[in-house]
C-alpha cells in the first residue's frame, strides 16, 4: 500500500513507519476480558493470521462457566492465550509475555500469569470506582504502583471505538461491543499480523448485518492506526514464519499411495468405472476407451464360477449337506 506525499511521489508504508521492526522468534499473548467481550474471538482471530502468516503456534483457550457470572467479577473472566514462534514448539507456553486486559477484573485475575517485566495493556476507560470495587480492589493498581514491575500501556480502548463507529450511527451500547476488535487490531500491528485475512472474516462472519460490518471493520482499523500514529509504543514486533519441511502424501490410513493403482484415460474421467480406484499387481493399461464402453469383442464374455475350495468358508458345503 501507498500514500501521496507532498512532492507528488508515492511513499510506501514501510518508509514512512520510521521506527525499525524489532524481530522476535517467540511471544505468548494472553487476552483476558469480561465474559461476552468476545475474547475467544479476538485470540481465534489473532490465532489464524499468524497461521497465515506462517508462524508455528499453540492455543490455550480459558473461559468459565456457562452460567455467567456477574459481568466485571473474577468468576466471569474470559482469556485465550496464544504462543507463536518462528520454530517448532509444543506448548502454548507457561508465562504470557504480554496480556491485553479488557477491564480490572482481567487484570486482577491473570496479572499473576504473566512473567516479570511483560507487557499489559489496559482498556483504561474500565478502571472507574465502580469496575474496581467489583474486581475487589481497594485502590487503582494503575497508579497505586503495584504493576512497576511490568511495561503497562494505558488505552482508552472503549471511548476511542464509540469515536470510531460514531459516523456509522451505531448506537453506544452496540458500538462498545466491538472494543475487541479495536484491541485486535493494535496487537496485530504490535507484532505485524496481516489484516486482509481478518477484514475479510468480518465482512463473512457479520455479513447478514451491514452496519455491525461497518463498526467492527472501523474499530478494527481504528486500533491498528492508534498502535501507528499514538507514538505510545517505542516499535513493532515481528515473529517470522516458521520453516517447515516437505511433506509426503500419504492415503487415510498413513501409507503410501498404491503404485499400481488404474488411472482411467482422460475420456472418461467423472463417469461411473473411475469413481473408486482399481488396485492391481499388473501394469496400467494403455487403453484410452472407458470401460463401461469396451465391447466384447476382444475376449467373449463366460459366465464366472467358483470352485468349492476357493469359495468363502460360509458358502462352502458342510458335512451331512449336499454341494
Amino acid at each position: 500500500m501507498t500514500t501521496e506525499c507532498a512532492k507528488g511521489g508515492a511513499v510506501s508504508d514501510t518508509a514512512k513507519r520510521a521506527r525499525p521492526v524489532e524481530t522476535l522468534d517467540r511471544v505468548v499473548i494472553r487476552f483476558a476480558g469480561d465474559s461476552g467481550d468476545g475474547m475467544q474471538l479476538t485470540g481465534d482471530r489473532f490465532t489464524t493470521s499468524s497461521a497465515v502468516y506462517g508462524n508455528d503456534l499453540a492455543t490455550l483457550p480459558d473461559f468459565p462457566a456457562e452460567i455467567r457470572a456477574p459481568a466485571g467479577t473474577l468468576a466471569g473472566v474470559s482469556a485465550f492465550q496464544v504462543h507463536i514462534s518462528d520454530h517448532d514448539i509444543t506448548t502454548p507456553g507457561d508465562a504470557p509475555t504480554v496480556l491485553v486486559a479488557m477491564n480490572p477484573a482481567a487484570l486482577r485475575s491473570q496479572v499473576g500469569r504473566v512473567a516479570n517485566g511483560a507487557t499489559i495493556i489496559v482498556n483504561v476507560d474500565a478502571f472507574d470506582d465502580r469496575s474496581l470495587s467489583k474486581a475487589g480492589y481497594d485502590k487503582n493498581p494503575l497508579e497505586d504502583g503495584s504493576l512497576d514491575g511490568f511495561t503497562v500501556y494505558e488505552v482508552p480502548m472503549t471511548s476511542l471505538t464509540k469515536g470510531a463507529v460514531q459516523p456509522l450511527g451505531v448506537k453506544p451500547r452496540d458500538a462498545e461491543r466491538s472494543k475487541n476488535f479495536f484491541a485486535l487490531g493494535l496487537v496485530s500491528w504490535m507484532y505485524t499480523r496481516p489484516v486482509e485475512r481478518t477484514l475479510d472474516w468480518i465482512e463473512a462472519r457479520f455479513g447478514k448485518s451491514p452496519q455491525i460490518v461497518a463498526a467492527n471493520i472501523a474499530a478494527f482499523k481504528a486500533g491498528h492506526a492508534f498502535g501507528e500514529t499514538a507514538e505510545l509504543f517505542d516499535h513493532p514486533y515481528e515473529v517470522k514464519p516458521a520453516p517447515l519441511p516437505a511433506g509426503t502424501y500419504t492415503n487415510s490410513r498413513g501409507t503410501p499411495p498404491w503404485r499400481g493403482a488404474w488411472s482411467p484415460p482422460a475420456s472418461c474421467r467423472g463417469c461411473r468405472c473411475s469413481s473408486a480406484p482399481i488396485r492391481s499387481r499388473r501394469p496400467a493399461t494403455s487403453s484410452t476407451s472407458c470401460r463401461s464402453t469396451r465391447t466384447s469383442a476382444s475376449a467373449p464374455s463366460r459366465p464366472r464360477t467358483r470352485s468349492p475350495a476357493s469359495a468363502p468358508h460360509w458358502a462352502r458345503p458342510t458335512a451331512g449337506t449336499s454341494a
